[in-house]
């Protein structure tokens, strides 16, 4: 298996929200046009607000999932926030899954 890419916040970093949208959006565009990609994108916690309705990022996670990396959100982080029927790229999962993967992994980065 290889490397899982774990985005746990909305934002990438601590400080102003406008940097710190920037730098996801930065990171996420430069995942699309890397030659490596992870084998895994998983979001939890409020980071699942980024694969729902209404982000600003979602046409580049369908660009990511559309080049084989699979996205995945944490169930219970989705029904917390009210977002389980607005997921609109990649797949629900539960921790179970996520634990699987991560403990399958040759490398896992934590966003």
């Amino acid at each position: 298996m290889g490397k899982v890419i774990i985005i746990n916040n909305e934002r990438m970093g601590q400080g102003e929200t406008e940097l710190t949208t920037l730098l996801m959006g930065n990171f996420l565009r430069s995942l699309v046009s890397s030659e490596k990609k992870p084998e895994f994108l998983i979001f939890y916690a409020s980071a699942v607000k980024l694969v729902s309705e209404g982000s600003i990022y979602l046409e580049t996670l369908v660009s990511l999932e559309n080049s084989g990396v699979e996205v995945l959100s944490c169930s219970t982080c989705l029904n917390y926030y009210g977002l389980t029927e607005k997921v609109k790229v990649g797949k629900k999962s539960n921790m179970a899954e996520i634990t699987g993967i991560l403990l399958k992994s040759e490398g896992t980065i934590t966003i």
